[in-house]
């Protein structure tokens, strides 16, 4: 069970909970169900019957990030909600100490790449795509997504999508090693399952302390910004240009 209706916990073999993005058509992102997924992280972290977590979609598009149509709208009180999900729903997964794998189906677009990112194990279909198209809609990247960011692409790769907002492709992701493997879409699952079954046989204990080593510094430093405001730039998110970058990104 789940406290969002978005979100879908199931068991597998092996000791693995896999995590489906169920809010059609594009699994936009909400403050809600942000934090609804860092909850659901942090319970399946301190659950020993658990070994190794999977993020999967039921969509055809795996996630196109924020709702632009409603983003719009958004007032200060409503973008800091949304900067709070997005720094705390990514950290939670960042920092999770339980091996985690994600199974990339379509595309991860703006905020939805970060699930991408901030899994340990990346395995994706042919048509997916990813992409970082904050910068085409006027917005800037919040403190933990920027870091993981940071963390978890290559100079050149940071340039490419963050600065020119367009995605690439799979074939494309994986030379660049923001995917680990691309797999036929039949056996997506399939695959993404005995990858997490086969981390979650690693003891855990030194998993956790491995991926503690790699990550922590990072982790300290959006904890940091947290505890100094950045949930709540002053403000708000949003600049001048963000609505009618939001607006002709639609085609309005």
């Amino acid at each position: 069970m789940t406290d969002d209706t978005s979100l879908i916990l199931s068991d597998h073999p092996g000791g693995v909970a896999c995590i489906t993005l169920d809010a059609a058509p594009v699994n936009a992102l909400t403050a809600e169900n942000l934090m609804a997924f860092a909850r659901l992280i942090e319970r399946l972290e301190t659950d020993d019957t658990v070994r190794a977590v999977m993020i999967a979609a039921s969509c055809k598009v795996f996630s196109a990030g924020l709702n632009l149509k409603q983003a719009q709208t958004f007032g200060v009180a409503e973008q800091h909600a949304i900067v709070k999900g997005l720094n705390q729903g990514f950290l939670a997964l960042f920092k999770c100490s339980k091996p985690t794998v994600v199974a990339v189906n379509g595309a991860a677009i703006a905020g939805g790449l970060f699930y991408v990112l901030a899994s340990d194990v990346r395995v994706a279909a042919p048509a997916a795509s990813f992409g970082l198209a904050e910068v085409r809609v006027g917005a800037d990247f919040p403190l933990g997504p920027l870091e993981i960011a940071r963390a978890m692409l290559s100079p050149n790769d940071l340039r490419r999508l963050m600065m020119t907002g367009q995605p690439i492709t799979a074939d494309e992701a994986k030379i660049s090693g923001i995917v680990d493997k691309v797999v036929p879409a039949e056996t997506l699952l399939q695959e993404a399952l005995a990858e997490a079954a086969a981390l979650g046989k690693i003891p855990p204990n030194t998993y956790a302390s491995v991926k503690r080593q790699i990550r922590g510094s990072v982790i300290d430093r959006i904890e940091g910004g947290i505890a100094a405001g950045a949930n709540a730039p002053e403000g708000g998110w949003f600049t001048d240009e963000t609505v009618p970058a939001m607006r002709s990104m639609l085609g309005g």
